[in-house]
């Protein structure tokens, strides 16, 4: 194939739980030119909560999808110019002296660190002290309750524990060579205080009295880390390329959406669910039921977060031989609100409400009921009804979101779409780049690109340029508001009442 000659290119990459994404994107219109991807493996067998993968993994991967989405492209890798990284957050990479991970990293979705968690809120004064001094509540899926699990667990591999990095951090030093982080990832770490963007002191002292010394330095964003290794570059045919600092997958998919202003709110609906809007200054809930990050451009980015949405679709279409269009299919043919039936989506148990034993519920079966396109329907109600509990939240303390842009897996359900409309009340749109971390990983190597050439750019004038709309929308149907608020007030009765049961479930279910 004929190399082209276009205008430079920016390499997004999105580090995934399942996978790598690699995207190739023209700098000039923000056109992708080619894609790579490549699959994660898991690591099985482990215990109950726990989720494991080897770094290493990610590494091959993004070498593999990065020489897939280049010999897609067809350009000349010389003409790449910069490179940014998106990672699964919250993860622990625990480098050792030699710069080599001492053990598998332990992921966003582990929950078999509740009791280290625990102690890290008492250490800290409960869990109302611990939001003054850190303006966020440290949560079970943080990183700091993994790296107190090290301590506790594995005292050997935490007495050679020389850094402590992130996924996407991991990236960026195999990258470059250097270890660093900037605010927006950082900040879910649960050891950084996000009103001042700096490392508490308190929070580093309540895991070990010397974890500063393995933590990188903090940097605004929009500052790129150096530039990518010879060794590495020269592998794909690559010259000079600038490394922006990256960013966790919420906060770089805040960019890929155009999310960089006040008024647009994205839903990405994946493995899990996320909610996130941009404010210019610090958001914080006194309750902590809302994240109250730092985003990847120098703001905030007030984030809620739940560990069950297409993943229950997925076991569903499984259980019952579905494609996507079956699934689709059999929603149709139920009615909004299920005749009543409620799904309670507590697969991998829950962050949001806080509900680490918490487990799958379908109640309100009947014969009306009894059948798959209810279930479907329920399945699929139930995560919006769930996210909704947080969003509903968000919307208490002031946020105002006039738009919804619509990413991930269940963007692409039409049924889903209009389903989040009527529950939310709000109009959802999709994009025309539904790769929304890949994506916004590129628009971040551009903004840094062009900062480093000396322009005077700001992020939203690369989004506002570069992020268009696709034609899937759905607009709130008013008739169907009263059936949701209903069911909305079930949903929260039923969780509310089970919270004893799931604790107790999950103590049999594990004898």
């Amino acid at each position: 194939m004929a190399v082209k000659k276009s205008a430079p290119s920016v390499i997004g990459i999105d580090s995934g739980t399942q996978g790598t994404k690699a995207l190739i994107v023209d700098i000039e219109t923000g056109e992708v030119r080619g894609r790579g991807y490549s699959a994660h493996a898991m690591i099985e067998g482990l215990g109950p909560g726990a989720s494991e993968q080897d770094p290493w993994t990610w590494v091959l991967a993004f070498e593999s999808a990065l020489a897939a989405a280049l010999k897609e492209s067809a350009i000349d890798p010389k003409n790449v110019a910069a490179i940014g990284v998106s990672g699964q957050q919250h993860g622990f990479v625990p480098l050792g002296r030699d710069g080599l991970p001492i053990r598998p990293a332990k992921l966003w979705n582990d929950t078999s660190t509740v009791e280290e968690n625990d102690l890290l809120v008492d250490r800290l004064g409960g869990k109302a002290k611990a939001i003054e001094k850190l303006g966020i509540a440290p949560a079970v899926g943080f990183t700091a309750s993994k790296v107190l699990w090290l301590k506790m667990h594995e005292p050997e591999n935490f007495a050679g524990l020389a850094a402590v990095l992130l996924p996407h951090n991991f990236l960026n030093f195999h990258l470059t060579g250097r270890l660093h982080m900037e605010y927006g990832d950082a900040s879910g770490t649960g050891l950084m205080d996000i009103r001042k963007q700096e490392w508490s002191a308190e929070a580093l002292a309540a895991v070990d009295p010397d974890l500063a010394g393995k933590l990188p330095p903090l940097t605004h964003p929009k500052e790129p880390i150096g530039l990518m290794r010879e060794d590495v570059a020269s592998r794909f045919g690559l010259g000079r390329v600038l490394v922006a600092g990256g960013g966790g997958d919420n906060m770089m998919g805040a960019i890929g959406t155009g999310n960089v202003l006040p008024g647009v709110c994205t839903l990405s609906l994946g493995t899990s669910g996320t909610v996130y809007s941009f404010v210019p200054r610090p958001f914080i809930d006194p309750e902590g039921e809302i994240a109250a990050f730092c985003d990847s451009t120098g703001g905030w980015l007030p984030l809620l977060c739940t560990m069950n949405v297409t993943n229950t679709t997925e076991m569903f279409k499984a259980l019952h031989g579905l494609s996507n269009e079956g699934l689709e299919n059999l929603v149709s043919e139920a009615a909004p609100g299920s005749g009543g039936l409620i799904f309670l989506p507590f697969i991998d148990g829950e962050r949001v409400p806080v509900l680490p034993f918490g487990s799958g519920v379908l109640f309100g079966l009947d014969r009306r009921t009894f059948n798959t396109a209810h279930m479907a329907r329920a399945v699929m109600e139930g995560t919006v009804l769930n996210l909704n509990f947080g969003f509903t939240r968000m919307r208490a303390l002031g946020m105002t979101p006039s738009e919804i842009r619509a990413t991930g897996g269940g963007a692409r359900s039409q049924r889903w779409l209009q389903i989040v409309a009527d529950v939310f009340k709000t109009p959802v749109v999709t994009l025309k780049e539904q790769e929304a971390a890949a994506y916004g990983a590129a628009l971040q190597a551009i903004w840094a690109f062009l900062l480093d050439k000396g322009e005077r750019v700001g992020i939203a004038d690369i989004t506002k340029e570069r992020v268009k709309r696709n034609r899937l929308a759905a607009d709130p149907d008013t008739k169907n508001f009263e059936t949701y608020d209903i069911l909305q007030t079930r949903f929260n009765s039923l969780w509310n009442s089970l919270n004893d049961e799931f604790e107790n479930h999950s103590k049999i279910s594990k004898t």
